[in-house]
C-alpha cells in the first residue's frame, strides 16, 4: 500500500552539538511522534510526522526555518533482502529521478560521526561480531 505525506525539510542552521536535540525536543514538547527523519549532513533535517502543520508550528517557535514542506510517497514494504531493489527499480524503469529517501522509524536508530570512536564509547555500541574496525 502507499499513502502520501509531507516531508519538513528544516533548516538546523550552524552545525553544532545539541542542534538536533533542539529540534526534536521541539517536536516532543508538542506532543508529535516522529515517524521518520534523515539529516543531510548539510544542515538540514527532513522529518515525517502524522500532523506536519504541528511540527512546522513547533520547529518554528524553537528558532529554526522549514525550507521545505512537500508531497512524498510513503510505501510499505516488506522486512526482507531485495525489496528497496524493488522499489527503485520500479521508479527507474519508469524514468522518475529520486531527489529524496530515507526509511521510517523502527526500533532501531542510525547515527554517524566523524569523531566515531567518542560517538561508539558514549553510547556504549558494541561491534557486531566478526566486524572489523
Amino acid at each position: 500500500m502507499q499513502t502520501t505525506a509531507k516531508d519538513l525539510a528544516i533548516d538546523l542552521g550552524q552545525d553544532r552539538p545539541g542542534v538536533i536535540a533542539k529540534a526534536f525536543d521541539a517536536i516532543a514538547k508538542a506532543n508529535i511522534n516522529v515517524d521518520g527523519y534523515c539529516e543531510t549532513g548539510q544542515g538540514i533535517l527532513h522529518v515525517l510526522t502524522k500532523d506536519p502543520a504541528a511540527t512546522r508550528r513547533a520547529v518554528e517557535g524553537a528558532g529554526f526555518k522549514v525550507r521545505e514542506e512537500r508531497d512524498v510517497v510513503v510505501a510499505d514494504v516488506a522486512d526482507r533482502p531485495g525489496t528497496a531493489v524493488q522499489i527503485f527499480r520500479q521508479i527507474a524503469d519508469a524514468e522518475v529521478n529520486i531527489d529524496l529517501t530515507y526509511s521510517l522509524a523502527s526500533a532501531r536508530l542510525v547515527v554517524g560521526s566523524k569523531d566515531f570512536a567518542k560517538l561508539k564509547d558514549t553510547l556504549r555500541a558494541e561491534m557486531p561480531t566478526g566486524a572489523r574496525m
